[in-house]
């Protein structure tokens, strides 16, 4: 069977308080994470074709290119790093936004968007999930802090395809199916190398990428975005945060709790029983990357696995 390289891109790194994100928290303790983003290449296994597909982007490069709100409350995740921004991570392995076919995004937080106008080639189209569109524009709103602003001209409506329901019945392009413990996954190039998996509850439209990297033994990458922002959530060691903010309002990164739970359940899960996919004989590995995880960068640069390394 076939499977794909993906390598980790550097793009940027916030910082972030850690009572905003784990209960219990040192309510003092702060800690600069990256906002990674990664370079997915896919050949197909009868043509030949290459495809190249970017899963989100980071940091926007000019912090003065975001909306003035965002710009207020980027002024509290200081110390931040936009460089080198997705652009200058590709062009360090020799590519250039010409080369992307698909930006996919884990969802439209600031810090993972980057800035999709450069990725202006009519062939690169972008994937969002299902209620993503309708946040851009604001007819969904949800207030629960100040990161929740968002842009309703951030993507080409004309390149811009948003995923349909995870309830959804069959779809010609993309069809949601239960793969093993996930509930909602679409096989992006129906050949088992890449799913796009649904895990609600962080963000609407909030999806996983999982990429088969080997065969022998059989083993995946779970690119989980923010499933959560802290490993000891994906081990039940903290739980969840919420907090009230200076104006009264009831803030929390994910905007339903239950769900974030339930999709951390499953990652954690696979991570330690890998998944059964049918026709094996034993299940696959799976090694799950969380957007944020400062561990997994250090571990990932020393052991070389940025473009044009490989994870």
């Amino acid at each position: 069977m076939n499977t794909v390289s993906v390598h980790a891109l550097s793009t940027g790194h916030i910082t972030i308080p850690e009572r905003f994100f784990v209960t219990p928290a040192d309510p003092v303790a702060k800690r600069t994470v990256p906002s990674l983003s990664f370079l997915i290449q896919h050949t197909d296994g009868e043509t030949g074709k290459l495809t190249r597909l970017v899963f989100d982007l980071g940091m926007r490069r000019d912090l003065n290119l975001y909306p003035t709100a965002l710009r207020d409350h980027l002024a509290s995740r200081g110390p931040i790093s936009t460089h080198p921004d997705v652009v200058a991570s590709l062009a360090a392995g020799g590519l250039g936004v010409d080369d992307i076919d698909y930006v996919v995004f884990s969802h439209v937080h600031y810090d993972h968007v980057g800035f999709p106008r450069d990725f202006s080639n009519p062939k690169t189209k972008f994937i969002v999930g299902h209620g993503v569109l309708d946040l851009l524009s604001g007819k969904t709103q949800h207030d629960l802090g100040k990161h929740m602003v968002f842009e309703p001209d951030l993507l080409p409506s004309d390149r811009t395809t948003e995923l349909p329901p995870p309830n959804a019945e069959h779809h010609d392009r993309f069809s949601w199916e239960r793969l093993a413990s996930f509930p909602q996954a679409i096989d992006l190039f129906k050949d088992g190398t890449v799913y796009i998996v649904n895990a609600p509850g962080h963000l609407p439209g909030h999806i996983n990428l999982l990429c088969k990297t080997s065969n022998q033994p059989a083993k995946f990458v779970c690119l989980a975005g923010d499933a959560c922002h802290d490993v000891r959530l994906l081990t039940g060691e903290r739980d969840i945060a919420t907090w009230t903010d200076e104006t009264g309002r009831h803030c929390c990164m994910h905007v339903d709790i239950p769900s974030s739970k339930e999709t951390l359940a499953r990652l954690h899960a696979a991570s330690k029983h890998g998944i059964q996919l049918e026709g094996e004989d034993s299940p696959a590995q799976v090694e799950i990357v969380l957007a944020h995880d400062w561990a997994w960068e250090r571990e990932a640069k020393q052991k070389g696995k940025f473009w044009p390394g490989r994870l």
